[in-house]
């Protein structure tokens, strides 16, 4: 039984030269959130180290979430800067008993797709650290392959309306990666970076409850979710949500183009679909957005308003429309 430390250290080099200390503590989680991350003074770059462990955790093939884990680094690096990156990552790793570091380590590196376990290079290359552009993915730290290739992930738009200029469609991704060994709660093992806690609340209660309905999907995947925009308001995002998780995990028919959907439930888990506030501005923003390929579901409330324009400029633009109320069973 390995014996697991209850804090690492890891170096960095940042871009003033001055080297950085990463510590990572381990804690008893307690009902705590999984990961905490406390730069002195700065917000911004708190919730950036937290994104980051996170995203880099999926590629991992066991989940435990009993542990918190409490993450700093001193001196804080300049708010443009990431080389840091690969050190967190790796400090986490070692306090979870994840990677078993040969000695000491420094490390600068970053990434544009943590989520698939790839390093995507870095910016200073101290002698003897370890590097992000060498290093390739995180696996190569114990010989493993690069796991990337196994991560699905989809995306579905929904509409964000507030009746001005900025109204536009969005987009929410879902990545997910299978679990060696079946998960503990299936909330623990979906992971909202960037969202507050009411959001992720709402994405993994939708989730849960969609995936109790699908029979088998409880339990299998570690997940990622991603918004193009994390600042919004209502309910009205959790079909797309739906819709994107049943496309990565191959339980729902792939569209020429893109899913476009809106609506909401107090029910996934029986698989309904319910309505959401504000039809006729959503229905407008849809019309004026869609292309040819588009898949298009909205609540069946919204079949019996009359709209035979939307309908026609749809058809017009080259997309399709559906009116449902539950998603389906593949």
């Amino acid at each position: 039984m390995n014996i697991l430390p209850d804090s690492a250290l890891c170096q960095t080099t940042l871009a003033s030269g001055a080297v950085a200390t990463v510590t990572a503590t381990r804690r008893p989680r307690a009902g705590r959130a999984d990961v905490k991350c406390g730069p002195a003074g700065d917000p911004a770059l708190a919730e950036r180290m937290q994104q980051v462990v996170r995203l880099a955790r999926h590629t991992e093939p066991q989940l435990d979430s009993r542990d918190q884990v409490v993450i700093s680094i001193d001196p804080v690096p300049a708010r443009h800067e990431r080389d840091w990156e690969l050190a967190v990552v790796l400090a986490d790793r070692i306090v979870r008993g994840v990677w078993q570091a040969p000695g000491a380590v420094h490390a600068n590196g970053w990434s544009e797709q943590w989520q698939l376990g790839r390093i995507g290079g870095n910016d200073l290359a101290p002698a003897g650290a370890l590097l992000g552009a060498e290093l390739g993915w995180l696996g190569s730290l114990t010989g493993q392959p690069d796991r990337g290739d196994c991560v699905s992930s989809a995306r579905a738009w929904f509409p964000l309306h507030s009746g001005g200029i900025n109204d536009s469609l969005c987009w929410v991704e879902v990545s997910v990666y299978p679990l060696e060994a079946p998960a503990g709660e299936e909330e623990d093992s979906i992971a909202t970076p960037g969202l507050d806690l009411t959001r992720q609340l709402a994405v993994r209660q939708a989730l849960c409850g969609a995936r109790h309905f699908d029979g088998r999907a409880l339990g299998r995947w570690r997940t990622v979710v991603r918004f193009g925009q994390c600042q919004f308001q209502g309910n009205s995002f959790e079909l797309a949500l739906v819709l994107a998780d049943r496309l990565a995990r191959g339980r729902e028919w792939v569209p020429r183009g893109r899913i476009i959907a809106s609506g909401s439930s107090r029910a996934w888990h029986a698989g309904r679909v319910e309505t959401v506030e504000g039809d006729g501005p959503k229905c407008a923003l849809i019309a004026r957005e869609a292309v040819s390929g588009d898949r298009i579901l909205l609540p069946k409330a919204w079949e019996a308003s009359p709209r035979p324009e939307f309908a026609a400029a749809l058809r017009a633009r080259g997309a399709s429309l559906a009116f449902i109320d539950r998603i389906g069973i593949i």
